[in-house]
């Protein structure tokens, strides 16, 4: 990384022309970002993030933040004497582990994201899936991957049901960017934990985003050979699935961004997450620093 410093300012000048074609293009369009992995857990990496979302804003775009937590939320467990097990990737969420997933999420997680976001200049403001009614879920139902017959009980695990986006469309003309736990609730106002991947790349469809940016651990998608794959259609990733060279912790992130660039959501970024401002390079330069899913 060179020095900010030591960059001349005819330099600057041409760097932040350079951002002007992007600035003009998506002004006024929504982005969501779903945050998770180091950018978030790293202070240095946290302050940037919170930068990067002030900065979209204040030039006239929309950000929108869903984060995850699976690292806090063991941690939170741990601390209670509580093992943390999963089926299939995903977390075994019992009526005890759902009251932690609560309150590490919508308390200290969230609440440290807006922090965050404010003293960096911007006002942002939390919410969970409750939240005027935003995210309503119902159980998952998990197949047994190699019998179909059988199915796992996840416990309070959710799969949306709808999302209705009007608050955070009322928070987004008024200047606020909103910060979402993915918490969905059900017919008998019971809680569901739901991935946030799933959540960001849903709701990133019903406010008909510009972009849907999934920050990660891994510099994008990458081929058998560990390349990056700066630039995809939805058609070649279905290719990369049937040959198995997306899987893993990759398949659910994917498969909620192809289903929004399916959808209308006119790109998904995944972006390394490790990289100082990665979202700003991505967003608003010529440079790749990630992989761009485009909707066709």
């Amino acid at each position: 990384m060179t020095d900010p410093t030591l960059i001349t300012p005819r330099d600057k000048a041409e760097i932040l022309a350079q951002a002007l074609p992007y600035i003009r293009k998506f002004h006024g369009k929504t982005m969501v970002i779903k945050y998770g992995g180091n950018a978030m857990t790293d202070p240095a990496l946290q302050a940037d993030f919170a930068e990067d979302v002030v900065l979209l804003k204040l030039v006239g775009m929309n950000p929108v933040v869903v984060h995850g937590g699976g690292p806090q939320i063991e941690t939170a467990l741990n601390r209670l004497g509580k093992k943390g097990e999963f089926i299939q990737g995903m977390r075994v969420t019992d009526a005890e582990t759902m009251e932690v997933v609560e309150w590490v999420l919508a308390g200290e997680v969230q609440q440290d994201i807006v922090g965050l976001i404010n003293q960096a200049g911007g006002k942002a403001v939390g919410l969970t899936g409750r939240d005027g009614g935003m995210i309503r879920a119902q159980k998952l139902k998990m197949l047994d991957s190699n019998d179909p017959t059988k199915e796992h009980d996840v416990g309070q695990v959710g799969d949306i049901v709808s999302i209705d986006p009007s608050v955070v469309k009322a928070l987004q003309d008024d200047a606020f960017i909103p910060v979402i736990s993915p918490i969905g609730f059900g017919e008998h106002n019971e809680s569901y934990n739901i991935n946030a991947d799933v959540v960001a790349g849903k709701l990133a469809i019903v406010l008909k985003a510009e972009k849907l940016v999934l920050l990660t651990n891994t510099p994008g998608v990458l081929d058998k050979s560990g390349k990056l794959l700066t630039d995809l259609s939805a058609r070649e990733i279905d290719a990369l699935f049937a040959d198995g060279t997306i899987s893993g912790g990759m398949l659910p992130k994917i498969a909620g961004a192809l289903d929004a660039a399916k959808s209308g959501v006119n790109s998904v970024h995944i972006i390394d997450g490790r990289v100082p401002h990665a979202m700003l390079l991505e967003i608003l330069t010529e440079q790749a620093y990630g992989t761009m899913i485009r909707s066709h």
